[in-house]
């Protein structure tokens, strides 16, 4: 995953994993999280939405850690 970049739109609140690519299918892995494929099957991106709602405990556990220090 080291070729993969990741990019968070605070509007839309979607984080995105994307590396280079063009997209040819979206599989939707649960609800509101997508895989996007290229035409040879290789993953090149995926969408998580809500992306602050799902990761709110993660947020918490990290804002608390970081106040300790």
């Amino acid at each position: 995953m080291g070729d993969f970049k990741v990019f968070y739109d605070d509007k839309e609140d979607i984080l995105y994993l994307a590396k280079e690519g063009e997209e040819a299918e979206v599989i939707e892995l649960s609800p509101g999280v997508n895989m996007e494929l290229d035409s040879k099957g290789n993953l090149i991106g995926v969408e998580l939405f809500k992306a602050s709602h799902m990761f709110k405990d993660v947020l918490k556990l990290m804002e608390k850690k970081l106040q300790i220090v």
